[in-house]
Protein backbone atom coordinates (compact mmCIF):
# COMPACT_ATOMS: atom_id res chain seq x y z
CA UNK A 1 0.00 0.00 0.00
CA UNK A 2 2.87 2.14 0.72
CA UNK A 3 5.13 1.96 -2.28
CA UNK A 4 1.43 2.40 -4.64
CA UNK A 5 0.98 5.40 -2.29
CA UNK A 6 4.31 7.19 -2.95
CA UNK A 7 4.04 5.83 -6.45
CA UNK A 8 0.10 7.81 -7.30
CA UNK A 9 1.70 10.80 -5.08
CA UNK A 10 4.83 11.24 -7.56
CA UNK A 11 2.49 10.70 -10.95
CA UNK A 12 0.44 13.95 -9.67
CA UNK A 13 3.46 15.86 -8.15
CA UNK A 14 5.01 15.81 -11.46
CA UNK A 15 1.69 16.25 -13.71
CA UNK A 16 0.41 19.41 -11.80
CA UNK A 17 3.82 20.58 -11.85
CA UNK A 18 3.75 20.82 -15.42
CA UNK A 19 0.69 22.30 -15.33
CA UNK A 20 1.36 24.95 -12.72
CA UNK A 21 5.55 25.63 -14.14
CA UNK A 22 3.74 28.15 -16.32
CA UNK A 23 3.38 30.73 -13.91
CA UNK A 24 6.23 32.71 -13.80
CA UNK A 25 7.18 32.38 -17.51
CA UNK A 26 3.85 33.83 -17.71
CA UNK A 27 4.91 37.55 -18.14
CA UNK A 28 7.67 36.64 -20.37
CA UNK A 29 5.38 35.22 -22.59
CA UNK A 30 2.77 37.93 -22.53
CA UNK A 31 5.32 40.59 -23.46
CA UNK A 32 7.05 38.99 -26.23
CA UNK A 33 4.21 37.38 -27.75
CA UNK A 34 2.12 40.89 -26.66
CA UNK A 35 -0.64 39.10 -25.11
CA UNK A 36 -3.45 41.09 -23.39
CA UNK A 37 -4.83 39.26 -19.98
CA UNK A 38 -7.10 37.21 -21.85
CA UNK A 39 -4.53 36.05 -24.01
CA UNK A 40 -2.70 35.10 -21.32
CA UNK A 41 -5.99 32.86 -19.90
CA UNK A 42 -6.04 31.54 -22.33
CA UNK A 43 -2.80 29.79 -23.24
CA UNK A 44 -3.13 28.98 -19.00
CA UNK A 45 -6.39 27.62 -20.13
CA UNK A 46 -4.87 25.41 -22.61
CA UNK A 47 -4.05 22.71 -20.11
CA UNK A 48 -7.52 22.39 -19.05
CA UNK A 49 -9.19 22.09 -22.18
CA UNK A 50 -6.91 19.22 -22.96
CA UNK A 51 -7.87 17.85 -19.49
CA UNK A 52 -11.37 18.12 -20.40
CA UNK A 53 -10.86 16.37 -24.00
CA UNK A 54 -8.61 13.51 -22.27
CA UNK A 55 -10.82 13.40 -19.11
CA UNK A 56 -13.38 10.73 -20.11
CA UNK A 57 -11.12 8.55 -22.43
CA UNK A 58 -8.61 8.13 -19.53
CA UNK A 59 -11.69 7.06 -17.57
CA UNK A 60 -12.50 4.33 -20.53
CA UNK A 61 -9.15 3.62 -21.09
CA UNK A 62 -9.05 2.79 -17.11
CA UNK A 63 -11.97 0.55 -16.88
CA UNK A 64 -11.00 -1.27 -20.32
CA UNK A 65 -7.49 -1.76 -19.95
CA UNK A 66 -6.84 -1.40 -16.35
CA UNK A 67 -5.15 1.11 -14.41
CA UNK A 68 -1.23 0.45 -14.80
CA UNK A 69 -2.03 0.70 -18.47
CA UNK A 70 -3.80 4.28 -18.63
CA UNK A 71 -0.99 5.40 -16.16
CA UNK A 72 1.54 4.18 -18.76
CA UNK A 73 -0.80 5.76 -21.75
CA UNK A 74 -0.55 8.87 -20.03
CA UNK A 75 2.80 9.21 -19.17
CA UNK A 76 4.02 8.75 -22.63
CA UNK A 77 1.58 11.92 -23.82
CA UNK A 78 3.23 13.68 -20.80
CA UNK A 79 6.77 13.17 -22.12
CA UNK A 80 5.58 13.90 -25.73
CA UNK A 81 3.85 17.20 -24.46
CA UNK A 82 7.16 18.07 -21.82
CA UNK A 83 9.71 17.87 -25.40
CA UNK A 84 7.07 20.48 -26.92
CA UNK A 85 6.90 22.71 -24.53
CA UNK A 86 10.84 22.17 -23.96
CA UNK A 87 11.19 23.97 -27.94
CA UNK A 88 7.64 25.37 -28.79
CA UNK A 89 8.10 29.10 -29.93
CA UNK A 90 5.37 30.89 -31.04
CA UNK A 91 1.53 31.27 -29.57
CA UNK A 92 -0.19 28.44 -31.26
CA UNK A 93 2.82 25.88 -30.36
CA UNK A 94 2.77 26.49 -26.68
CA UNK A 95 -0.75 26.45 -27.02
CA UNK A 96 -0.48 22.73 -28.26
CA UNK A 97 1.86 21.34 -25.74
CA UNK A 98 0.18 22.76 -23.48
CA UNK A 99 -3.32 20.96 -24.91
CA UNK A 100 -0.85 17.38 -24.92
CA UNK A 101 0.02 17.95 -21.21
CA UNK A 102 -3.21 18.60 -20.57
CA UNK A 103 -4.89 15.73 -21.93
CA UNK A 104 -2.43 13.31 -20.39
CA UNK A 105 -3.51 13.75 -17.10
CA UNK A 106 -6.66 12.60 -18.02
CA UNK A 107 -5.22 9.41 -18.01
CA UNK A 108 -2.59 9.40 -15.40
CA UNK A 109 -4.87 10.36 -13.00
CA UNK A 110 -7.57 8.45 -13.77
CA UNK A 111 -5.59 5.47 -13.56
CA UNK A 112 -3.18 6.30 -10.26
CA UNK A 113 -6.61 6.76 -8.10
CA UNK A 114 -8.67 3.89 -9.37
CA UNK A 115 -5.64 2.26 -8.37
CA UNK A 116 -5.20 3.84 -5.30
CA UNK A 117 -9.01 3.54 -4.01
CA UNK A 118 -9.01 -0.20 -5.19
CA UNK A 119 -6.33 -1.12 -2.93
CA UNK A 120 -7.41 1.29 0.39
CA UNK A 121 -9.06 0.38 3.17
CA UNK A 122 -12.24 2.09 3.25
CA UNK A 123 -11.96 3.77 6.59
CA UNK A 124 -8.34 5.09 5.15
CA UNK A 125 -9.92 6.50 2.29
CA UNK A 126 -9.76 10.31 3.44
CA UNK A 127 -6.11 10.02 4.86
CA UNK A 128 -4.75 8.24 1.82
CA UNK A 129 -6.67 11.42 -0.61
CA UNK A 130 -5.51 13.84 1.22
CA UNK A 131 -1.91 12.38 1.21
CA UNK A 132 -2.01 11.84 -2.68
CA UNK A 133 -3.82 15.52 -2.92
CA UNK A 134 -1.07 17.18 -0.62
CA UNK A 135 1.56 15.70 -3.38
CA UNK A 136 -0.53 17.01 -6.22
CA UNK A 137 -0.87 20.41 -4.72
CA UNK A 138 2.57 20.54 -4.03
CA UNK A 139 3.56 19.83 -7.41
CA UNK A 140 1.27 22.89 -8.31
CA UNK A 141 2.46 25.34 -5.70
CA UNK A 142 6.25 23.79 -6.59
CA UNK A 143 5.86 23.99 -9.83
CA UNK A 144 6.13 28.11 -10.65
CA UNK A 145 9.66 26.99 -9.11
CA UNK A 146 10.56 25.04 -11.93
CA UNK A 147 9.49 27.39 -14.32
CA UNK A 148 11.68 30.11 -12.63
CA UNK A 149 14.43 27.73 -13.29
CA UNK A 150 13.51 27.12 -16.73
CA UNK A 151 13.83 30.95 -16.93
CA UNK A 152 16.93 31.21 -16.19
CA UNK A 153 18.51 28.08 -17.39
CA UNK A 154 16.48 28.09 -20.47
CA UNK A 155 13.27 26.22 -21.13
CA UNK A 156 14.75 23.46 -23.77
CA UNK A 157 17.02 21.87 -20.41
CA UNK A 158 14.49 21.79 -17.53
CA UNK A 159 11.81 20.59 -19.94
CA UNK A 160 14.10 18.01 -21.78
CA UNK A 161 14.79 16.61 -18.28
CA UNK A 162 11.26 16.38 -17.21
CA UNK A 163 10.63 14.07 -19.65
CA UNK A 164 12.56 12.10 -18.92
CA UNK A 165 11.41 11.72 -15.19
CA UNK A 166 8.21 10.81 -16.96
CA UNK A 167 9.91 7.31 -18.40
CA UNK A 168 11.59 6.74 -14.70
CA UNK A 169 8.16 7.32 -13.90
CA UNK A 170 6.91 4.61 -16.02
CA UNK A 171 9.61 1.95 -15.07
CA UNK A 172 8.37 2.50 -11.63
CA UNK A 173 4.75 1.76 -12.95
CA UNK A 174 5.60 -1.40 -14.53
CA UNK A 175 7.21 -2.70 -11.00
CA UNK A 176 3.50 -2.51 -9.63
CA UNK A 177 1.19 -4.90 -9.82
CA UNK A 178 -2.29 -3.40 -11.03
CA UNK A 179 -5.73 -4.03 -10.87
CA UNK A 180 -8.24 -5.69 -12.97
CA UNK A 181 -10.14 -4.09 -15.69
CA UNK A 182 -13.55 -2.89 -15.16
CA UNK A 183 -16.01 -2.69 -18.19
CA UNK A 184 -17.81 0.68 -17.56
CA UNK A 185 -21.62 0.79 -17.51
CA UNK A 186 -23.49 3.38 -19.13
CA UNK A 187 -26.27 2.45 -17.03
CA UNK A 188 -24.26 3.33 -14.08
CA UNK A 189 -22.64 6.73 -15.54
CA UNK A 190 -26.56 7.56 -15.37
CA UNK A 191 -26.86 6.20 -11.81
CA UNK A 192 -23.60 8.27 -10.49
CA UNK A 193 -24.78 11.50 -12.47
CA UNK A 194 -28.09 11.39 -10.08
CA UNK A 195 -26.28 10.37 -7.01
CA UNK A 196 -26.79 13.37 -4.54
CA UNK A 197 -23.01 12.87 -3.36
CA UNK A 198 -21.53 12.42 -6.84
CA UNK A 199 -22.91 15.32 -8.59
CA UNK A 200 -22.03 17.59 -5.13
CA UNK A 201 -18.23 16.30 -5.88
CA UNK A 202 -17.82 17.40 -9.28
CA UNK A 203 -19.33 20.69 -8.68
CA UNK A 204 -17.01 20.94 -5.59
CA UNK A 205 -14.23 19.89 -7.56
CA UNK A 206 -15.18 22.32 -10.58
CA UNK A 207 -14.88 25.23 -8.20
CA UNK A 208 -11.65 25.16 -7.10
CA UNK A 209 -10.15 24.83 -9.89
CA UNK A 210 -11.80 27.87 -11.58
CA UNK A 211 -11.11 29.76 -8.55
CA UNK A 212 -7.13 28.33 -9.12
CA UNK A 213 -7.46 29.56 -13.36
CA UNK A 214 -8.05 33.25 -11.57
CA UNK A 215 -5.51 33.02 -9.05
CA UNK A 216 -2.69 31.53 -11.29
CA UNK A 217 -3.61 33.64 -14.53
CA UNK A 218 -3.86 37.33 -12.24
CA UNK A 219 -1.59 37.07 -9.86
CA UNK A 220 1.71 36.58 -11.91
CA UNK A 221 0.71 39.46 -13.66
CA UNK A 222 -0.28 41.75 -10.85
CA UNK A 223 3.47 40.67 -9.25
CA UNK A 224 5.16 41.28 -12.44
CA UNK A 225 3.51 44.63 -12.52
CA UNK A 226 4.83 45.47 -9.15
CA UNK A 227 8.77 44.75 -10.23
CA UNK A 228 8.59 41.26 -9.00
CA UNK A 229 10.73 38.62 -11.11
CA UNK A 230 10.19 35.39 -12.25
CA UNK A 231 12.52 33.68 -9.42
CA UNK A 232 10.65 35.62 -6.59
CA UNK A 233 7.23 34.38 -8.13
CA UNK A 234 8.40 30.96 -7.94
CA UNK A 235 9.74 31.90 -3.99
CA UNK A 236 5.85 33.23 -3.54
CA UNK A 237 4.24 29.85 -4.94
CA UNK A 238 6.75 27.50 -3.06
CA UNK A 239 6.08 28.76 0.30
CA UNK A 240 2.42 28.03 -0.60
CA UNK A 241 3.66 24.74 -1.20
CA UNK A 242 4.69 23.95 2.13
CA UNK A 243 1.77 25.47 3.32
CA UNK A 244 -1.23 23.08 1.47
CA UNK A 245 1.24 20.00 1.70
CA UNK A 246 0.64 20.26 5.24
CA UNK A 247 -3.30 21.10 5.12
CA UNK A 248 -4.58 18.30 3.13
CA UNK A 249 -3.46 15.20 5.25
CA UNK A 250 -5.07 16.66 7.63
CA UNK A 251 -8.11 17.65 6.02
CA UNK A 252 -8.37 13.70 5.18
CA UNK A 253 -7.99 12.78 8.54
CA UNK A 254 -10.39 15.57 9.48
CA UNK A 255 -12.55 13.67 6.64
CA UNK A 256 -12.35 10.46 7.98
CA UNK A 257 -13.13 11.22 11.33
CA UNK A 258 -15.68 14.09 11.24
CA UNK A 259 -17.28 13.56 7.51
CA UNK A 260 -17.13 16.15 4.58
CA UNK A 261 -19.51 18.47 5.35
CA UNK A 262 -17.33 20.62 8.83
CA UNK A 263 -13.76 20.62 5.95
CA UNK A 264 -15.95 21.59 3.34
CA UNK A 265 -17.39 24.50 5.53
CA UNK A 266 -14.17 26.06 6.66
CA UNK A 267 -12.40 26.04 3.35
CA UNK A 268 -15.29 27.32 1.60
CA UNK A 269 -15.47 30.59 4.52
CA UNK A 270 -11.67 31.08 4.62
CA UNK A 271 -11.81 31.02 0.41
CA UNK A 272 -14.72 34.04 0.38
CA UNK A 273 -12.84 36.01 2.77
CA UNK A 274 -9.41 35.57 1.43
CA UNK A 275 -11.14 36.20 -2.40
CA UNK A 276 -11.91 39.70 -1.01
CA UNK A 277 -8.35 40.65 0.13
CA UNK A 278 -7.64 39.65 -2.72
CA UNK A 279 -9.89 41.55 -4.75
CA UNK A 280 -8.89 44.91 -3.09
CA UNK A 281 -5.58 44.99 -4.67
CA UNK A 282 -3.10 45.48 -1.34
CA UNK A 283 0.66 46.47 -2.08
CA UNK A 284 2.65 42.96 -2.40
CA UNK A 285 3.65 42.62 1.15
CA UNK A 286 -0.27 42.11 2.35
CA UNK A 287 -1.23 40.67 -1.10
CA UNK A 288 1.55 37.78 -0.92
CA UNK A 289 0.46 36.23 2.36
CA UNK A 290 -3.50 36.87 0.78
CA UNK A 291 -2.60 34.85 -1.96
CA UNK A 292 -0.85 31.67 0.00
CA UNK A 293 -3.52 31.73 1.87
CA UNK A 294 -5.53 32.14 -0.53
CA UNK A 295 -3.77 28.85 -2.29
CA UNK A 296 -4.74 26.86 0.68
CA UNK A 297 -7.62 27.61 1.13
CA UNK A 298 -9.21 26.81 -2.74
CA UNK A 299 -6.61 23.50 -2.72
CA UNK A 300 -8.59 22.33 0.72
CA UNK A 301 -11.84 21.56 -0.75
CA UNK A 302 -10.15 18.94 -3.44
CA UNK A 303 -9.57 16.19 -1.21
CA UNK A 304 -13.58 15.79 0.30
CA UNK A 305 -14.46 16.79 -3.57
CA UNK A 306 -12.60 13.42 -3.95
CA UNK A 307 -13.60 11.96 -1.31
CA UNK A 308 -17.88 12.57 -2.55
CA UNK A 309 -16.82 11.12 -5.91
CA UNK A 310 -15.56 8.01 -4.58
CA UNK A 311 -18.68 7.49 -2.01
CA UNK A 312 -20.93 8.68 -4.90
CA UNK A 313 -19.43 6.37 -7.18
CA UNK A 314 -19.24 3.33 -4.84
CA UNK A 315 -22.94 3.66 -4.44
CA UNK A 316 -23.61 3.82 -7.87
CA UNK A 317 -21.72 0.97 -8.85
CA UNK A 318 -19.65 2.63 -11.25
CA UNK A 319 -16.38 1.94 -11.41
CA UNK A 320 -13.58 4.10 -9.69
CA UNK A 321 -11.56 4.80 -13.19
CA UNK A 322 -14.46 6.38 -15.00
CA UNK A 323 -15.31 8.61 -11.57
CA UNK A 324 -12.37 9.50 -11.96
CA UNK A 325 -12.41 10.31 -16.09
CA UNK A 326 -15.43 12.63 -15.16
CA UNK A 327 -13.98 14.02 -11.99
CA UNK A 328 -11.31 15.28 -14.49
CA UNK A 329 -14.03 16.33 -17.01
CA UNK A 330 -15.09 18.42 -13.88
CA UNK A 331 -11.85 19.67 -12.80
CA UNK A 332 -10.98 20.88 -16.78
CA UNK A 333 -14.74 22.90 -17.33
CA UNK A 334 -13.58 25.26 -14.12
CA UNK A 335 -9.88 25.16 -14.43
CA UNK A 336 -10.89 26.23 -18.40
CA UNK A 337 -13.38 28.92 -17.27
CA UNK A 338 -11.33 30.47 -14.63
CA UNK A 339 -8.38 31.63 -17.00
CA UNK A 340 -9.92 32.47 -19.93
CA UNK A 341 -13.49 34.30 -18.23
CA UNK A 342 -10.88 36.02 -15.59
CA UNK A 343 -8.41 37.16 -17.84
CA UNK A 344 -10.65 38.79 -19.96
CA UNK A 345 -12.73 40.30 -16.84
CA UNK A 346 -9.88 41.94 -15.74
CA UNK A 347 -8.88 42.92 -19.24
CA UNK A 348 -12.43 45.15 -19.51
CA UNK A 349 -12.30 46.24 -15.40
CA UNK A 350 -9.70 45.73 -13.39
CA UNK A 351 -8.84 42.46 -10.94
CA UNK A 352 -11.28 43.45 -8.22
CA UNK A 353 -14.35 41.89 -10.21
CA UNK A 354 -12.95 38.46 -11.33
CA UNK A 355 -11.86 37.79 -7.46
CA UNK A 356 -15.08 39.70 -6.69
CA UNK A 357 -16.92 37.25 -8.05
CA UNK A 358 -14.47 34.19 -6.85
CA UNK A 359 -15.70 35.32 -3.00
CA UNK A 360 -19.67 35.43 -4.10
CA UNK A 361 -19.08 31.76 -5.90
CA UNK A 362 -17.48 30.74 -2.51
CA UNK A 363 -20.40 32.50 -0.27
CA UNK A 364 -22.94 30.58 -2.73
CA UNK A 365 -21.40 27.37 -2.36
CA UNK A 366 -21.07 27.99 1.60
CA UNK A 367 -24.81 29.01 2.21
CA UNK A 368 -25.62 25.73 -0.20
CA UNK A 369 -23.70 23.85 1.85
CA UNK A 370 -25.54 24.91 5.23
CA UNK A 371 -28.46 24.54 4.18
CA UNK A 372 -28.32 20.94 2.69
CA UNK A 373 -26.65 20.04 6.45
CA UNK A 374 -28.96 21.62 8.33
CA UNK A 375 -32.31 19.98 6.29
CA UNK A 376 -30.25 16.78 6.81
CA UNK A 377 -30.10 17.43 10.76
CA UNK A 378 -33.76 18.02 10.47
CA UNK A 379 -34.39 14.80 8.63
CA UNK A 380 -32.21 12.83 11.11
CA UNK A 381 -34.03 14.03 13.80
CA UNK A 382 -37.46 13.42 13.10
Amino acid sequence: MRRLLVLVSALVWVDTMLFAALTPLLPHFAHNLHLSKAGAGVLVGAYAAGALVGGLPGGVATAHLGARRAVLLGLTLMGLASLGFAFAHGFWPLIGARLLQGAASGFTWAGSFAWLLAAAPRERRGELIGTALGAAVFGALFGPVVGAVAALLGRAAVFTALAGLSVVLGVWTLRLDSIPPEPPSVSAVGRALRDSRFGAGLGLMALPALLWGVLSTLAPLRLSDAGWGAAAIGAVWLVGAALETAVSPLAGRALDRRGVALPIQVSLAAAAVLSVGLAFDPRPLVYVPILVAASGAYGALFTPAFALIAEGADRSGLPQGMAFGLMNAAWAAGALVGPAAGGAVADASGDVVPFAVAAALCATALAGVRRVRHRTTAVAVD
